[in-house]
């Protein structure tokens, strides 16, 4: 940690562990839970921006241009409305069509980081 530290930021954590990993407050407190949270979310985001996708075909084009009126409009009647009253579960096959999935995170991951075509 601390070679990386000071290779990638100048900055030495050695003996100074407010500076090191144990700053992120999940580490410590030992609240370890929490980690698996980000990834159930980043997949169900993937799995939601894939069902906008494919009923809104413009979409990538409008939020290049800073357009998020359509999106905005789909996500208000497919999940935000929809919220309070289904659970997870019954939203995301709502909304999506199917259950919570890694087919759609995968594929967004891929596109990202491999470059690799949608």
């Amino acid at each position: 940690w601390d070679a990386g530290m000071r290779s990638l930021l100048g900055i030495s954590t050695a003996g100074d562990h407010k500076d090191g990993c144990m700053q992120d407050v999940h580490w410590p407190g030992g609240a370890f839970g929490y980690f698996p949270t980000y990834t159930l979310g980043a997949m169900t985001a993937a799995q939601l921006f894939a069902a906008a996708r494919r009923a809104l075909p413009a979409v990538d084009a409008d939020l290049e241009r800073g357009d998020f009126t359509a999106l905005n409009g789909w996500l208000r009647s497919h999940v935000w409305s929809r919220a309070s009253v289904l659970d997870t579960d019954q939203l995301l096959r709502e909304a999506t069509g199917k259950a919570l999935s890694a087919e759609d995170f995968e594929r967004h991951l891929l596109r990202r980081y491999a470059r690799e075509p949608a």
